[in-house]
């Protein structure tokens, strides 16, 4: 089995993407963050900078403004930090050498435990906006939930590698195995991430090829869509439970389930699922 840090996207790339987005909608001079590592956040992604002093810098709990969010797990601001009391000051120089006054520290947090810091500051002494801390919220958010979902797609391919059948046990754990692979692709249905869902789609494949072979060249061929509602219906789902773990309406469920039937040449639900997996669709 592959091992699944090869598979999880580089999360440093979705922490840029949200830093880019929170500098094109506010108005704030300089944006920043970085990843935590143990116990140490490390900050690695600016814009507005023109120093290098805050590059790589490393900040340890508790220490700094930073240091102080990571720890706790909650947003935190200063309005002067040269001069402010509620924090250390064991990175005035990098800070002072940025001209940075102002600044606001949001930690990504994702169970219970951060894992990364955004950033947004001004040179000024006037305090940053409500609106910048808005956004900045908000992209904290998206990347916590981001992070969470590449997580549960680890611990499942984890599970999967570490799954050794035994005949007694066989049904079983292909039972597991297929609600893994549903899971895996109502993820991929759910995340706004193009590279994460490709990545998803990819594994998912690739479960299904290890399970049942490759595809018959006479297979229909099927959307991802319908296939998607497949895997939860040969799990036993209703209409209803499929559209609800996918994100979709009950109708648009329908939909793609008969337009799979009648591609398929299927009469029911259950006829649907053995063709599928007769063909090589479906695990």
């Amino acid at each position: 089995m592959t091992d699944t840090a090869l598979l999880r996207p580089r999360d440093g790339d979705a922490l840029r993407a949200e830093i880019r987005w929170v500098a094109g909608k506010a108005a704030v001079p300089v944006v920043f963050g970085g990843e935590v590592h143990e116990d140490a956040l490390l900050l690695s992604e600016f814009v507005g900078t023109v120093t290098n002093g805050l590059r790589g810098l490393s900040v340890s709990r508790a220490s700094g403004l930073g240091g102080r969010v990571m720890d706790s797990g909650h947003p935190a601001s200063v309005a002067d930090y040269p001069n402010a009391s509620s924090i250390t000051h064991h990175y005035d120089g990098p800070v002072s050498g940025e001209g940075i006054r102002s600044v606001l520290a949001v930690p990504v947090v994702v169970d219970q435990r951060s894992r990364a810091v955004l950033y947004a500051a001004t040179r000024g002494s006037s305090p940053l906006g409500d609106r910048t801390a808005d956004l900045l919220v908000q992209a904290a958010r998206r990347l916590s939930i981001e992070i969470t979902i590449r997580d549960e797609v680890d611990r499942r391919l984890r599970l999967l590698a570490a799954t050794v059948p035994a005949a007694d046990t066989a049904p079983e754990i292909a039972e597991e195995l297929r609600d893994i692979h549903a899971e895996l692709r109502g993820m991929a249905r759910s995340t706004e991430d193009d590279r994460l869902r490709g990545r998803l789609h990819a594994v998912s494949e690739r479960l299904t090829h290890a399970l049942v072979g490759t595809p018959r060249t006479d297979s229909p061929t099927l959307s991802r869509r319908e296939l998607d509602v497949l895997s939860h219906v040969a799990l036993g789902c209703t209409n209803q439970e499929a559209a609800q773990r996918l994100s979709l309406g009950t109708e648009t469920v329908k939909s793609y389930l008969r337009n799979a039937m009648v591609k398929l040449d299927a009469h029911s639900r259950h006829e649907a699922v053995v063709t599928a997996r007769r063909h090589g669709l479906l695990p």
